[in-house]
């Protein structure tokens, strides 16, 4: 255990920033790379300056912990969040309190696993609907194929929507929206978003076009009176406990928004690096394969073939270790409090970051590596609980984590079960760590079939 665990002084050590713009360059520069040579450098406690907010980061599981479970009510989200309010509005990811406590608790049965277990048919239906465009030796860009698919596919479990004919011009509104996050993020002066800049333009376009289509699911919705047993009829029928009112349409739209950046986003990035990572190790492909052709033979998967296609999971786990979507985790201070025995004074902000954790050589053998097959002994009971962290933890862990997790499974075992994916000669991912952990202009793939069964 390091000694920023355990000695007690007032201020942790960090790199020495600009007068103004504190370590705001570095940062906009390479985040992974200026949260990971803090972490080489300073230990398990960092202070840094982004302008003139103070930021901490951490990196021992033991206070990634503290920060998100035992200590959590001193805590918020933190700030970078908050300006997503154009976007995501008052939904599960922004809000907080007693608000944020009774929609987790409307939306909670939505995910419990029995009904996200009856989604398995149409995550599998969809992806087949994809291959069925697919050629042999035709070039697709991965990340656009994984981000239409499960975009169709978060619409029409949770809102029993179909999106198909939008889910291209909805892929790219949420990149722009993104896009506009970081550039907000990177600047020292952010002029309110009423001033035309152009980044202010482009959201305020993208933000529309996503509005149009999600006030359009809505008003069908509510022009029905269906209850379809979904989320959206969940939350269309919720009534507050106190007065009885029903939410707003606006409250509908934010935590719908929510869901359909957050549903599809990283569940698309995952399978993304899943992709890109397999292409480089075939050794890996290869035993992905056999366990698919043991297993399943011709037939397409389904939710009791889980069980037994643990490399498969495998698979998704060590991508989510090596290029975790969730990138990085932050709270804010809203009491004096203490991590790791330094003093957290009130609106500093603490950062966790899954990228630095995940690839630390005290809790993870040649951390740099992809290999699945380290999973395969029972690693998640051995190493701290926070040393893996893929979707957060504490009360706001990620809602859809258990989703997610079947989804991805499911889709990289229906596609490698037809294709395998290579990259083309001198191809190298670059990586974009926006709200999550993309592939920068895309990720061009060559599709090949494995069994002649491409149309």
């Amino acid at each position: 255990m390091s000694a920023a665990l355990t000695e007690r002084v007032e201020s942790p050590p960090g790199p020495k920033g600009n007068w103004l713009s504190g370590n705001l360059p570095a940062f906009r520069r390479d985040r992974l790379g200026f949260l990971t040579e803090c972490a080489r450098t300073y230990g398990d406690v960092v202070a840094f300056r982004l302008g003139p907010r103070k930021m901490m980061i951490v990196n021992h599981p033991d206070l990634v912990e503290e920060v998100l479970v035992t200590n959590n009510r001193h805590y918020i989200k933190h700030f970078s969040l908050r300006m997503t309010e154009k976007t995501l509005g008052n939904g599960l990811l922004t809000s907080e309190g007693d608000f944020w406590r009774r929609q987790r608790r409307l939306a909670q049965p939505a995910f419990h696993r029995e009904r996200i277990a009856a989604h398995a048919e149409v995550m599998v239906a969809f992806t087949e609907r994809m291959l069925q465009h697919w050629h042999d030796g035709a070039v697709y860009d991965v990340q656009e194929e994984m981000m239409r698919l499960t975009l169709e596919i978060i619409a029409k479990t949770l809102f029993d929507a179909d999106v198909s004919g939008s889910s291209a011009d909805l892929s790219a509104a949420m990149e722009t929206v993104l896009r506009c996050f970081t550039a907000r993020v990177n600047t020292l002066i952010r002029l309110p978003y009423f001033i035309p800049t152009p980044n202010n333009v482009r959201l305020a376009r993208a933000v529309k076009r996503l509005d149009a289509i999600i006030f359009e699911i809505i008003a069908r919705r509510r022009a029905s009176g269906e209850d379809r047993g979904d989320l959206l009829s969940m939350l269309l029928n919720a009534q507050d406990e106190n007065d009885g009112d029903r939410m707003t349409d606006r409250q509908l739209r934010d935590e719908a928004m929510t869901l359909f950046m957050a549903g599809h986003e990283t569940t698309a990035n995952t399978l993304t690096w899943a992709w890109y990572l397999l292409a480089q190790h075939p050794e890996s492909e290869a035993r992905l394969h056999e366990e698919l052709d043991q297993v399943l033979g011709d037939r397409a998967p389904t939710l009791a073939d889980l069980p037994r296609l643990p490399f498969a999971e495998h698979v998704i786990t060590e991508s989510l270790r090596v290029h975790p979507t969730v990138w990085l985790v932050g709270r804010e201070a809203i009491v004096p409090t203490v991590v790791g025995g330094y003093r957290v004074p009130v609106g500093t902000t603490v950062y966790m970051s899954q990228w630095v954790v995940h690839r630390d050589p005290r809790f993870f053998d040649d951390p740099e590596s992809f290999r699945p097959e380290r999973w395969q002994d029972g690693l998640m009971k051995r190493i701290p609980r926070y040393a893996y962290f893929p979707f957060g933890g504490g009360p706001r862990i990620c809602i859809g984590n258990n989703f997610a997790m079947m989804e991805s499974v499911l889709l990289l075992a229906t596609i490698a079960q037809r294709f395998r994916l290579g990259l083309q000669p001198g191809t190298k991912a670059k990586l974009m760590a926006t709200m999550t952990l993309r592939a920068d202009g895309g990720l061009p793939m060559v599709v090949s079939s494995r069994r002649g069964l491409s149309t």
